[in-house]
């Protein structure tokens, strides 16, 4: 059954890229009902709105606690279009709702950037988690779009099919925003209980064939269920649990990226890349190391295609994890019945880490510091262009979530070389020149990313002779001005962070 999108309800907390979808609703005719900071957002682009206190007949109260809890907000979002309701909705003068798109408050966002508790508590979304579970639920008749990685495909329903749904995309739709709601309420029951995160669940034990090699006993402590399913392939083991985890860690780092595949091998990257398209982001994280691929975990944080799917499955892997897969690509890859495909449904990073060593057990705050253009101090004459600047951000990422000492070398938002768990710097800075000049890239235009300070610029040095003209390092070294001084003196640019990402 088609559904005509002739009225909707717009309420978001991110606004960028929602501009496209504002007009070809207008263009088409549709009712756009809406609150505060979208409502400013809309009318700045010309479009008419409907203010939702005027639909209610009651102001936004408790300091925007309570905006959209009203029946005639939720009536016309829930109701079926039948006789019966469509009488009721007429009787209390509800405008049925057609197309609602929310999004949720940044609660991990606020969480990660160490927001106090109280900032924290009120970033728990009420109005709009209960906005898209009303709209899922009735996706019979609603469209819901809980996340702007959906505004393309909305818009291809505005332009192409003339703002007409059908059954099957609303029901896609609606299974997505459930995955946006179920992921926000274990995020937030996650943070609540984190003092006693550590406590072993025994109802959810997990006996492993063996530990990380065959002669050693182990078993996992976890609802692993309530993160994947695992759609085929055989009993995950403890290697596979740990470079998982090691998978999960890094893609997280480019949950609001485009398209982006990781490709792991003993919890290190050996290929990492951003690109228009899932296929393409295969490609350039494969070229990165072919050989370190053979046998590795891949990861990727969109939905996998049948195009992707085809190239991926040329070579052996033993995990592949994606939130979600076309349903002929799902057919070719668990064709091999060996190979895992697990698909993501929630992950969150718990904010404590656990070790046990030496007689006991030591604990610390997980690494949650994602440096952004926003945090990077430029040292030296010369400043980085926009795209080394983009490369550099993506670099660190990478940077972050390898073994110390680690260096990377990107360009164009691809790793093309790293060098990782080395006894000294220039060490790790050699083995990434090399292994991207194995693998036949250019170093020319590329940056240089360090987890931690260089206590001498012989690190800056080899770079600079290939090319390399970008680095970005935490900085705190008593001889830092070193490599600030050959930087300047070769016309380099380096950016300091403050903020050291050791990874033992």
């Amino acid at each position: 059954m088609k559904v005509q999108i002739k009225s909707a309800l717009i309420s978001v907390y991110y606004k960028d890229g929602l501009d496209e979808v504002v007009l070809n609703l207008h263009k088409q005719g549709v009712n756009i009902y809406t609150t505060g900071g979208t409502q400013t957002f809309i009318e700045s682009l010309g479009v008419p709105v409907i203010r939702v206190e005027d639909l209610t007949g009651y102001p936004s109260i408790l300091g925007g606690r309570v905006k959209t809890l009203h029946p005639k907000v939720f009536g016309g979002i829930l109701a079926m279009r039948n006789e019966d309701h469509l009488a009721q909705l007429n009787q209390y003068q509800i405008p049925p709702i057609d197309l609602v798109i929310v999004d949720l408050y940044p609660f991990e966002e606020t969480v990660a950037a160490g927001g106090s508790d109280a900032d924290i508590i009120e970033k728990i979304d009420i109005g709009g988690i209960s906005l898209i579970r009303a709209a899922a639920k009735n996706f019979n008749d609603v469209v819901v779009i809980a996340s702007k990685t959906q505004y393309q495909e909305l818009n291809e329903i505005l332009v192409a099919q003339q703002g007409m749904s059908s059954m099957e995309q609303r029901r896609r739709f609606s299974a997505q925003a459930f995955l946006v709601s179920s992921s926000y309420d274990h995020a937030i029951q996650q943070y609540l209980r984190q003092d006693d995160s550590f406590s072993l669940n025994v109802a959810h034990k997990m006996t492993l064939r063996y530990g990380e090699n065959p002669h050693q006993e182990a078993c996992f402590f976890g609802d692993i269920d309530s993160v994947f399913d695992q759609l085929c392939g055989k009993e995950l083991s403890f290697n596979n649990l740990v470079d998982i985890d090691a998978a999960l860690q890094l893609i997280q780092e480019f949950k609001d990226d485009g398209p982006t595949f990781a490709i792991l091998k003993h919890t290190n990257a050996c290929g990492v890349a951003t690109r228009i398209n899932v296929a393409e982001a295969w490609d350039a994280a494969l070229a990165a190391d072919p050989v370190s691929a053979f046998g590795g975990i891949l990861i990727c944080n969109t939905s996998i295609d049948k195009e992707a799917a085809e190239k991926i499955d040329k070579i052996f892997y033993e995990v592949l994890i994606a939130p979600g897969f076309s349903a002929d690509a799902e057919a070719l890859l668990s064709a091999k019945s060996k190979r895992v495909l697990l698909r993501l449904k929630s992950f969150y990073i718990q904010p404590k880490q656990y070790k046990s060593l030496i007689n006991g057990v030591v604990v610390q705050d997980a690494d949650l510091s994602t440096e952004v253009e926003g945090n990077f101090v430029i040292k030296t004459n010369a400043k980085p262009s926009a795209l080394e600047l983009k490369d550099l951000v993506f670099a660190l990422k990478c940077a972050k979530h390898l073994k110390s000492n680690t260096i990377v070398l990107a360009k164009n938002s691809q790793l093309l070389g790293m060098g990782c768990g080395q006894t000294s710097r220039v060490d790790a800075c050699q083995h990434a020149i090399h292994k991207a000049k194995h693998f036949g890239f250019d170093l020319g235009g590329a940056v240089m990313a360090s987890d931690a300070f260089f206590p001498f610029p012989d690190c800056v040095e080899l770079v600079h002779k290939e090319g390399i003209n970008a680095v970005v390092q935490p900085g705190g070294s008593i001889k830092d001005q070193l490599s600030i001084d050959f930087c300047d003196a070769h016309g380099m640019t380096m950016v300091f962070t403050g903020i050291r990402h050791f990874k033992h």
